[in-house]
């Protein structure tokens, strides 16, 4: 249950990122779980092999190049879905940073949410 919820509100958050930004394109709802889903497990198994070939430049830039990492992901998803495009990095850049933030929010209201059931 807790998978779905989460998927639901990635989503949310990459639906409502896509509507904000000017150079992200996306099809529908059902591309955003589409999205959600193949970006989630981008995160899941290719961001740690690329977070540990890149641990100097990382600690260099005090771990701001983990956003050029996150972009790249996202570039990574624009050439896998057809329904979702994206028009360069800074889209990418700015569009991973949304998602994040929009993210977070979103399942600190459900966390909310779920302390006041228990």
């Amino acid at each position: 249950m807790k998978l779905l919820l989460k998927i639901l509100v990635s989503s949310l958050a990459v639906f409502f990122s896509a509507y904000i930004l000017p150079g992200v394109y996306l099809d529908g709802f059902p591309t955003a779980v589409l999205v959600a889903v193949v970006l989630g497990l981008l995160n899941a198994f290719l961001k740690p092999l690329l977070i540990l070939l890149t641990i100097p430049v990382t600690i260099f830039s005090f771990g701001l190049f983990l956003l050029v990492i996150n972009a790249f992901l996202i570039l990574i998803v624009d050439q896998l879905l057809a329904g979702f495009s994206v028009s360069g990095f800074w889209s990418a850049l700015f569009f991973s940073i949304i998602v994040t933030l929009v993210t977070a929010f979103l399942e600190a209201l459900a966390g909310k949410k779920e302390e006041k059931r228990n």
